[in-house]
């Protein structure tokens, strides 16, 4: 049987200490929601033995970096993520690589490594990878559907739930729950309402999450616009080298291009 790359890294990562949890499509392969997903997704560890860490198993493989932020401190701590890629069974592998995903509070952040102790695989719960589906594409708004169809917990249901159907069949069997909820989602404050006027609510908030999205991601593409037009020319510099060696000439060159805070 050939070994999941995804788990292989990660048990590699992960040797000797918790320093990487699978998230976004992994994890979602893992909850059994998707059968399959392109690439690799962690939140690791801010430390720099994690990093250091994660280059020497990424070299291991001859992996060699994608456009992004360098796998720093300095520019993890403010949301930016890290690319790389290397071929592997005639297959090209793509891990991704962040310290604090977007849409994911410091509370939500200490209770994953809390609750990723001694898990193996580590991925994120439920909950967690529907925060991160919230992101600008349709097909991740299915996602957060299927995700919630498989919790178990009526509050959890009530706050993630794209089924008009389902959220008011709960809200008929759990009114003082949903009283007590109602702030942290916006639609439950226009119930009680009809289904047809429940799914044009779910279908605004989509838009206003993609938007919300969309405006995060164009931050980092303008704060990113100098270091997209020196990346070829960076990428030239670390042709036929090792990573640890081309990660040492990314730091020198990002340094005073790519800002820390975007």
């Amino acid at each position: 049987m050939i070994k999941n790359i995804y788990i292989e890294l990660t048990e590699k990562f992960n040797d000797g200490r918790l320093r990487a949890v699978i998230c976004s499509g992994q994890a979602a392969v893992l909850h059994r929601i998707a059968m399959m997903s392109k690439d690799g997704d962690w939140i690791i560890m801010e430390d720099q033995e994690c990093l250091s860490h994660i280059i020497h198993v990424l070299e291991g493989y001859g992996a060699s970096y994608r456009f992004g932020a360098p796998l720093d401190i300095r520019w993890l701590k403010a949301g930016w993520s890290s690319h790389f890629e290397f071929m592997h069974q005639n297959i090209r592998i793509r891990t991704d690589f962040f310290t604090r995903p977007p849409r994911i509070s410091s509370e939500m952040l200490e209770q994953l490594w809390k609750e990723s102790e001694g898990k193996h695989p580590p991925f994120t719960n439920k909950q967690f990878l529907a925060e991160m589906k919230k992101t600008n594409r349709e097909k991740d708004y299915a996602v957060i559907g299927e995700i919630a169809k498989k919790m178990e917990n009526p509050r959890d249901i009530l706050l993630y739930s794209r089924s008009a159907r389902d959220i008011i069949e709960l809200v008929g069997a759990f009114p003082k729950l949903v009283e007590e909820i109602k702030e942290s989602r916006e639609l439950l404050l226009k119930l009680p309402c009809s289904i047809d006027e429940l799914e044009k609510e779910l279908d605004a908030e989509r838009r206003k999450l993609m938007h919300a999205n969309e405006d995060r991601l164009l931050k980092y593409t303008k704060a990113s616009q100098k270091w997209a037009e020196k990346w070829i020319e960076v990428q030239s510099l670390v042709s036929g080298r090792t990573l640890t060696e081309s990660h040492a000439i990314i730091l020198k060159n990002a340094e005073g291009v790519l800002p820390f805070l975007p």
